[in-house]
C-alpha cells in the first residue's frame, strides 16, 4: 500500500506554511542555504491603516499558487536547482516594543549575513527596511538603493519609529548613497528642491517602457552593492488594494515584474517586500502580488 505520508505535497490548500513550500528552518545560521527568507510581522510604525503585521503569513499562503512551477515564466532556469533557499519563519520580538524590534531585527539580519547568506525579508510595514539596511551596511558597506514606492519615505517629521522616515535617516547614517539610488513610482509630495535621490515618478514610469526604466536604473547603480526594497503601494490600488496607504495612479503589476527582470546584472545584495496588509485585501490579490514580486527578486538574485 502507498505510504500516504510520502506523497508530494502539492495541494494548493494543504500545509501552506513556508514560502514557495521551501524547507522551513528555525535557525538559518547553521544551514547550507544561499538565501534565507525571513518574515518581520511588525506594523507599529504605520501612519495610516495598520494590519501589515499579518503580511508575512498572507504572502506565504499566496505563494503556494506559485510553488508548483518548476521554471518561473519567463526565467530560463529552475530556482530550486540554481540556489538553496530556506524559510526561517518570522522574527520574534517583544510585542509592543519598537526598540526591541529594531535591535532584534538588526541583530538577526546581521547574524544571517555574517554566515555568507543573502536575505529576502517579507514585512511588515516599511520601517523594517531601516534595521535591514544597517545590517547589510555592516556586511557590504555603503549601498545603492532601488526603491519602489508611492512615497519617498524621506520625511523628516514623525517619530523615531515611522515608516515614512527610513530614507531620511539611512543617508545620514551613510548606509546608502542617494546619488546612485533611485525611487520608482513616486506620486506623493516631497521637497523636490532638496531631494537627494533620483526619482522616476509614477507619471513618468507609466509613460516609459520597462526596459527604459531598468536601463536607467542600472546606469545609476552601476556595480555598487545594491539593496532593492519594494513597497507594495508602488502598484496602483487596482492591483494592490491591501495596503495601509494606497495612492491611485501607480504602475501595473506587469510593469513592475518587467522592470525587475530588466535589472538582471545588478550587484544585488539584499531585498525586501513590505506593506502587504491583509485586512484591506480583496481576494488575496495584494498578497499574491507580494508573493510574485518576492519570487521575482529571488530569481533576480539567482540570475547573477
Amino acid at each position: 500500500m502507498e505510504d500516504i505520508f510520502a506523497r508530494k505535497d502539492d495541494s494548493l490548500y494543504s500545509n501552506p506554511y513556508s514560502f514557495l513550500r521551501l524547507p522551513m528552518v528555525r535557525d538559518p545560521r547553521d544551514t547550507a542555504a544561499d538565501v534565507v527568507i525571513l518574515g518581520m510581522p511588525y506594523d507599529m510604525a504605520t501612519t495610516g491603516r495598520s494590519g501589515t503585521r499579518l503580511g508575512p503569513d498572507a504572502v506565504r499562503r499566496a505563494s503556494v499558487n506559485l510553488a508548483w512551477e518548476g521554471f518561473r515564466y519567463p526565467w530560463p532556469f529552475d530556482l530550486r536547482e540554481r540556489c538553496n533557499i530556506v524559510d526561517a519563519g518570522d522574527l520574534v520580538f517583544t510585542c509592543g516594543d519598537s526598540e526591541d524590534f529594531l535591535n532584534t531585527a538588526t541583530k538577526a539580519a546581521s547574524e544571517i549575513l555574517e554566515t555568507g547568506k543573502a536575505l529576502l525579508t517579507i514585512g511588515g510595514d516599511h520601517f523594517v527596511t531601516l534595521p535591514l539596511l544597517r545590517a547589510h551596511y555592516a556586511k557590504h558597506g555603503e549601498m545603492a538603493l532601488i526603491h519602489f514606492d508611492a512615497h519617498t519615505d524621506t520625511y523628516s517629521q514623525g517619530s523615531q519609529y515611522d515608516h515614512g522616515t527610513m530614507f531620511y535617516h539611512a543617508p545620514k547614517e551613510g548606509l546608502i548613497d542617494p546619488k546612485v539610488s533611485v525611487q520608482i513610482g513616486i506620486r506623493t509630495d516631497y521637497d523636490r528642491d532638496h531631494h537627494a535621490f533620483n526619482v522616476i515618478c509614477a507619471e513618468a514610469a507609466n509613460d516609459m517602457t520597462p526596459d527604459e526604466i531598468a536601463n536607467h536604473v542600472k546606469a545609476l547603480v552601476g556595480a555598487k552593492p545594491t539593496y532593492v526594497t519594494f513597497d507594495i503601494d508602488c502598484l496602483d490600488p487596482a492591483f494592490a488594494p491591501g495596503t495601509g496607504t494606497p495612492v491611485i495612479g501607480g504602475i501595473t503589476s506587469d510593469k513592475a515584474l518587467r522592470i525587475l527582470r530588466g535589472l538582471r546584472g545588478i550587484n544585488l545584495v539584499g531585498m525586501d517586500v513590505v506593506e502587504v496588509s491583509p485586512p484591506f485585501d480583496n481576494s488575496e490579490i495584494t498578497a499574491l502580488a507580494g508573493a510574485t514580486i518576492a519570487t521575482e527578486l529571488l530569481h533576480l538574485w539567482a540570475a547573477k
